[in-house]
């Protein structure tokens, strides 16, 4: 059987392939610490669980269920959008819910992209981005970030370039993988670009409250509606990767395209899962204070571990991922992050797998407990 020749425009996910090679090592006995990847370690809140456990048994939990997911999450999702972001969105046409904000990245692109359009990404940035991008047909034209320009884009730039087979941009405030920051002021000329060549701009976010302290929508900026659509997810927040919850919020032309190519490939999301979700976004301030401290002790030992290495990094960065730069004269990315594995027993992501312009630097993940990062430590 002869595979489609899109398959040919892509490779398998790295941490799909690099993290077989991490488990052969653990098969082998080898005492491996996984600080690669950014899946959160901790559990969901015990009413989140309880909400799920006690819903099983509710009415019509186990039929299909509405491919806009159930009412009161769409209204606990405008909810939590107006009191941490001061952002108000309807409900009944400005927010869809998602199987996780990862598959929004394939609606969207399936919905506004034709064979040929041509889509600006960041380099570096979340791999998936490019990868989809082949998948449908576009073409995918980079955009350098750089430490200099604190990892935003150089729009003058952009702008001088031919733009007329532009259809959309992927911008992602707080940035993967470096943590950068947007300001509201930032997050306005993005919009402005946006509007002033056609361009539908999508914010991915859901880096936003974790060990962040002033979090920011990119639709809190006037006229954001008109270009811009924003995709934001629980599996950060609240430790709910594999539940599979996301949300994209946008103007209800945006979004009823997006339902189209959504309601042909699922059948709804889980009625118990839906209903955990809403427990989640009602969450009080003790929840994100409480993962903060967490995050924020690991990430004081992560500092002292990025020390030992002699790398650069950035304090103030956000999320949960500290993004290092190597020492001068160091060897690539790649082959630093191989000899730390095969040497030490630890992983570390590379920065080369975000893009070129990731070359240089790696990437520690906060999602590992004190206890191994201290025995992480101790190994240097």
């Amino acid at each position: 059987m002869i595979t489609a020749e899109r398959l040919n425009t892509v490779q398998e996910y790295y941490f799909s392939r690099k993290l077989r090679e991490v488990r052969g090592l653990l098969n082998n006995g080898k005492p491996i610490i996984n600080m690669g990847i950014g899946s959160p370690d901790l559990a969901p809140s015990p009413k989140v669980l309880e909400t799920l456990k006690d819903s099983i048994t509710d009415m019509g939990a186990h039929q299909y269920q509405s491919y806009q997911g159930l009412p009161e999450l769409r209204d606990a999702i405008a909810s939590f959008y107006q009191k941490k972001f001061a952002v108000d969105m309807d409900p009944s046409n400005e927010i869809l819910p998602l199987m996780g904000s990862k598959e929004g990245i394939m609606h969207i692109s399936m919905a506004f992209l034709n064979e040929g359009d041509e889509v600006l990404l960041p380099n570096p940035g979340y791999p998936t981005y490019a990868s989809v991008t082949k998948l449908v047909g576009a073409v995918p034209k980079t955009y350098d970030l750089s430490a200099d320009n604190g990892w935003f884009p150089d729009l003058e730039a952009l702008a001088a370039q031919d733009l007329s087979k532009t259809k959309l941009m992927w911008v992602s405030y707080p940035h993967m993988p470096t943590g950068a920051t947007a300001s509201k002021g930032q997050l306005k000329s993005l919009v402005d670009f946006a509007n002033t060549h056609e361009i539908l701009l999508v914010n991915d976010n859901p880096y936003s409250f974790v060990l962040s302290n002033n979090p920011i929508s990119i639709l809190s900026v006037e006229g954001a509606k008109n270009c811009a659509l924003e995709l934001n997810s629980l599996s950060k927040t609240f430790n709910m990767a594999g539940w599979r919850v996301g949300m994209i919020l946008g103007s209800p032309e945006h979004i009823n395209a997006v339902l189209k190519v959504k309601s042909n490939m699922d059948s709804g999301m889980f009625y118990g899962i839906q209903k955990g979700a809403i427990a989640a976004l009602q969450s009080g301030p003790e929840w994100f204070e409480e993962l903060d401290k967490i995050y924020t002790k690991r990430r004081e030992l992560i500092f002292q571990l990025v020390e030992k290495l002699g790398c650069d990094y950035d304090k103030n960065a956000v999320g949960m991922f500290v993004w290092c730069k190597l020492p001068e004269g160091s060897v690539s990315s790649e082959e630093f992050i191989d000899q730390v594995l095969y040497d030490k027993d630890i992983f570390i992501a590379p920065g080369t797998i975000f893009g070129s312009m990731g070359e240089g630097y790696i990437r520690f993940s906060l999602c590992v407990k004190e206890e191994k990062i201290m025995e992480a430590i101790e190994r240097f």
